[in-house]
């Protein structure tokens, strides 16, 4: 049985022993949250939603990333939200991590658990709780939707990643495979929320430049990555935010499988300022 895992232990304070030194940095073209970061005091609480906290991993910046805001949410049993979103501006791309959660969305109810998808548009009118006895955590990318005259607005997706098939890239023989939660051809999504896998020893063997901006969070597993003109080790818990341009490769030295989340901007042509 292949057993997927989903990085979701965050919290705690670091003992009053331990080094100050860290892998954190902050750049001109990304920057990377590293795991030990995530602590109790850097967290977030958000109007209108009841026993939860928040870690804010990105949030557009003038000069560096723009398009969007990564959050990691921590509900606790009975908590949520009947007003979850205070921008009507704001789609909502959503990945369960740990625990279960239901989604009231246009009259139906959707029950998520780890390794459970939603995306929800700008607009709709929508409801989080936990109505278990644990607490459920999940990743939560909010974004601007981008409007374009004559195409319809895109439809809510509820999804598992084990209802989606690996979709190798081409001649890695599987080896480097992504997870599409949304259909890459429909147009009609401004972004896209992926999974991406890398079996021991897979590369990405170039050095992607891009406009597409990207937000990473590892989910399992270890690698090295290549972001602008640094080499910087990440594992699981870590999250890279990269903005548009930065050059980008990975090896995945191995010994189990490299995993992120992915999310990038797609299917829309640049503003003109």
């Amino acid at each position: 049985m292949d057993t997927k895992r989903y990085h979701s232990q965050f919290g705690g304070l670091p003992g009053q022993t331990e080094l100050l030194s860290s892998k954190a940095v902050f750049t001109t073209a990304y920057a990377v949250i590293p795991r030990s970061v995530l602590t109790d005091i850097v967290t977030s609480v958000l109007p209108h939603w009841k026993a939860t906290r928040a870690w804010i991993l990105s949030r557009p910046l003038t000069g560096f990333s723009e398009t969007f805001s990564q959050y990691v949410m921590e509900v606790q049993p009975g908590g949520g939200s009947d007003r979850p979103e205070p921008d009507k501006r704001a789609q909502a791309a959503i990945f369960v991590v740990e625990g279960g959660m239901v989604i009231e969305y246009d009259g139906s109810e959707h029950t998520l658990r780890s390794g459970s998808f939603a995306y929800i548009p700008a607009g709709s009118s929508w409801k989080l709780h936990n109505p278990g006895t644990e607490a459920v955590k999940f990743h939560w990318v909010r974004k601007v939707f981008q409007e374009v005259e004559g195409l319809e607005l895109p439809p809510a997706i509820f999804a598992h990643e084990d209802e989606r098939s690996l979709s190798a890239m081409p001649g890695t023989d599987g080896r480097w495979a992504t997870t599409r939660f949304i259909d890459p051809d429909d147009v009609r999504y401004d972004m896209h929320l992926n999974i991406v896998t890398f079996e021991p020893g897979a590369t990405i063997p170039f050095m992607e430049t891009h406009v597409m901006e990207h937000g990473l969070y590892v989910l399992e597993g270890k690698a090295v990555y290549r972001l602008n003109q640094d080499w910087v080790e990440v594992e699981a818990g870590d999250f890279m935010w990269l903005r548009s341009f930065c050059p980008q490769a990975c090896y995945a030295g191995g010994p189990g499988r490299f995993r992120y989340l992915l999310y990038k901007d797609v299917n829309r042509h640049t503003s003109l300022w």
